[in-house]
């Protein structure tokens, strides 16, 4: 009975671990998606305010 309880513990532990690596990768992907996202939209937002830099207004 002891040795069962033991293997059912250890269950657990690995499994806990492979869940945490999980949300470490996704939290890594929300990460990077947000700089990537924010990265280009600075440059459009740096482009728009360039173009409207630039308009001749006569």
């Amino acid at each position: 009975m002891q040795l069962l309880r033991v293997f059912a513990q250890e269950e657990d532990g690995i499994a806990l671990t492979e869940y945490l690596i999980l949300l470490g990768l996704l939290i890594a992907g929300a990460i990077a998606a947000v700089i990537i996202a924010g990265t280009n939209l600075a440059a459009a937002w740096n482009s728009w305010a360039g173009f409207f830099t630039n308009l001749n207004y006569n």
